[in-house]
């Protein structure tokens, strides 16, 4: 905790010179004063009409736009400063390229595609957000963490050639011992190991120079987007996904990260409610060409992908499709929260979710309460136990107007949800690591698992309403809220966006 707080201090200090600096030089030419206004107000003015032009969700750029006009100056420096260049930065210029360059490994089989030719769920995860749909795999979906770290233990155990494991935490303990274990065995082989983690995710737990001791093990090793106290915006861009491809044939992801609270090894808000899944078949294609373009964004060594490609023989088996999908903030789709609205919009039974945090947009709420109106039966589960308690009061703010819409909210009575679970009709659901939030809708590096018709779906339901079960239900008279908590709910939401 000390190691985190020292990084993170240098990194404010970093932000709040920049600041200085450019008020500092106003402050030199005080005698223009009037001039510097007028000059930052005509900016914040171009800044504002910009942001109302091209922006895609009103709900994230509004906070901007009123800091624009009730602080033309100071908002202009800080939307400079912070908000506004991110595609400077040659991190994601290289990734930018590193996803152009991808597509043209991740081509939809045309057969398969011709299939599902009148569905558009599917047509618009292939054809717009180029993840091909497969329809030849072997789907496990793990009701809690402990399971699927079984299931990722005796993968690993398995390795012959490569490893690839990405993930946003990454700490010591059982679960992270255990799987260091097999990478320096395997390694010892000549299999090829390469871990990747989020040096924000992983601040507090791990030390500066980890990598250099997993190196020295002949484990390659990337941090993701290293915190610099002069980088401004892209610090908040953190790769928030999990992803484990062993040999091209097995892939896992889910809500876990590699930490023991979310095997419950060790407990920190109750009891903790995650999940994982595992997938066998030409889907962990997509899931390594995820990790290949971030990977190379950082170490640029692979020229094709595709001697990391296992061909599967059983290409006639028929089990449903299975889209392993890829959020990011640096292109024009909003590929994860489009995933959530597509499967709310067309529910025609049920929608239940799992989400650790419910901040939400308006086209949510109006999907989620239009869905609840016109007869679905929309039902999320949320934590119990809250771990980050002012997360947990705006997030209450949302419940309110939710569950007056005709949303039911159940609160997770043991502990905390940490699961990000979609199913509805029992023939779809996404599994992956995209919260209902601004930082995983429009700001993280995420992954999702679209799934239609496939037999795992049901077990995927089945947790649903095994956890609903061990929950509270909220009434609406639970979210009658004192005026003084409304307020202060009310600026949470304001600045939510920025946060």
């Amino acid at each position: 905790m000390l190691m985190a707080i020292e990084r993170a201090i240098i990194v404010i200090i970093g932000l709040v010179a920049q600041i200085l600096l450019s008020l500092s030089i106003y402050l030199f030419f005080i005698e223009h004063v009037v001039l510097i206004n007028i000059c930052f107000s005509i900016i914040g003015l171009l800044l504002i009409l910009a942001l109302i032009k091209y922006s895609k969700n009103y709900s994230y750029t509004l906070p901007w736009i009123i800091i624009l006009v009730m602080f033309p100056l100071i908002g202009t420096l800080i939307y400079i400063i912070i908000g506004s260049n991110k595609y400077k930065s040659k991190t994601f210029k290289n990734i930018v390229q590193k996803e152009k360059d991808s597509k043209k490994y991740l081509i939809q089989d045309k057969e398969i595609r011709e299939e599902f030719k009148d569905n558009s769920r599917m047509r618009y995860l292939s054809d717009f957000c180029g993840y091909p749909a497969t329809n030849n795999n072997d789907v496990t979906y793990y009701p809690i963490g402990e399971k699927a770290f079984e299931a990722m233990i005796e993968e690993l155990e398995k390795a012959e050639k490569f490893i690839f494991i990405e993930y946003f935490i990454v700490n010591h303990g059982k679960m992270w011992g255990s799987i260091l274990k097999i990478l320096e065995e395997k390694v010892s082989k000549g299999v090829e190991v390469r871990v990747m983690y989020d040096d924000l995710g992983s601040v507090g737990t791990l030390k500066k120079d980890y990598p250099k001791e997993l190196e020295k093990k002949g484990i390659k090793c990337v941090v993701f987007n290293r915190l610099n106290p002069v980088a401004g915006v892209i610090m908040n861009n953190r790769d928030h996904r999990k992803i484990m491809v062993i040999d091209g044939k097995v892939a896992f992801s889910g809500g876990i990260n590699i930490a023991d609270e979310y095997i419950n090894e060790i407990e920190k808000h109750g009891h903790w409610k995650d999940n994982g899944i595992r997938i066998s078949g030409d889907a962990v294609w997509n899931y390594t060409v995820m990790f290949l373009t971030i990977w190379n964004s950082f170490i640029n060594e692979d020229k094709d992908f595709r001697k990391f490609k296992y061909e599967f023989k059983d290409k006639d088996k028929k089990s449903g499709y299975v889209i392993p999908y890829g959020e990011t903030p640096l292109d024009e789709e909003t590929t994860g929260e489009e995933v959530y609205l597509n499967i709310i919009n067309q529910a025609n039974d049920y929608v239940y979710i799992f989400t650790p945090y419910l901040i939400i947009d308006t086209d949510m709420i109006n999907s989620l309460t239009l869905a609840a109106k016109r007869g679905v039966d929309v039902r999320i589960v949320i934590p119990g136990i809250p771990d980050k308690k002012v997360v947990y009061t705006l997030s209450e703010s949302y419940v309110e107007v939710l569950v007056n819409g005709g949303v039911k909210i159940y609160k997770y009575t043991p502990g905390f949800v940490h699961s990000k679970v979609f199913v509805s009709d029992d023939n779809i659901a996404t599994v992956g690591t995209i919260n209902l939030d601004y930082r995983s809708l429009y700001l993280h590096f995420e992954c999702g698992c679209y799934l239609e018709n496939v037999e795992e779906i049901k077990e995927i339901k089945k947790d649903l309403i095994d956890t609903m079960q061990k929950s509270h239900k909220v009434s609406k008279k639970e979210v009658e809220f004192s005026l003084p908590k409304s307020i202060w709910q009310a600026l949470l939401r304001l600045v939510a966006p920025l946060m």
